[in-house]
């Protein structure tokens, strides 16, 4: 191999390692950390215990994967699927549940949208979580209380990444 392929060589690999580092860095910067989904996670539980209600808390990331969840002692077993769909649902549409829902009744323009994706939860409860430049970096469901103290709960977690 002469210096001019050996250069060539060098400058392909280059190029294919810095796309690669870029690629990396451009999903971490729209993904919630772990320490982000423990913060809402433990900000919503907080609220929560502050209103006195029991719910159910779980956090998706940027793909909607599960990254945190707490089943508060003394809340509803139906209420965990519950609190991941909601917070799935959100991420997927990158919309409040609440929001969601007001699109899915009956002659409104995604009517039975829920029966999509696995089963949607289409009221509120789940909130999409934003870092501080506005990306959508996961999302946040609530489940187990009254469907405003849900919201409140889960809009509670979602803000507190940004303090």
């Amino acid at each position: 191999m002469n210096s001019i392929q050996k250069i060539k060589s060098v400058f392909v690999l280059l190029v294919i390692y810095c796309g690669f580092t870029a690629m990396l860095q451009a999903q971490i910067t729209n993904d919630l950390t772990t320490e982000e989904a423990l913060t809402a996670m433990l900000a919503a539980k907080k609220k929560a215990e502050k209103d006195n209600v029991l719910v159910n808390i779980a956090v998706v990331d940027a793909g909607a994967n599960l990254k945190a969840f707490v089943r508060m002692d003394g809340s509803y077993l139906g209420s965990i699927d519950v609190a991941i769909k909601k917070a799935k649902t959100s991420r997927y549409f990158n919309i409040a549940t609440g929001d969601l829902g007001k699109l899915t009744q009956p002659g409104g323009i995604i009517y039975n949208i829920e029966h999509s994706n696995g089963g949607l939860i289409t009221f509120p409860g789940g909130v999409p979580i934003k870092n501080v430049a506005g990306k959508i970096i996961g999302a946040i469901g609530v489940s187990g209380g009254t469907i405003e103290q849900d919201h409140d709960i889960a809009t509670t977690g979602a803000k507190s990444i940004l303090k």
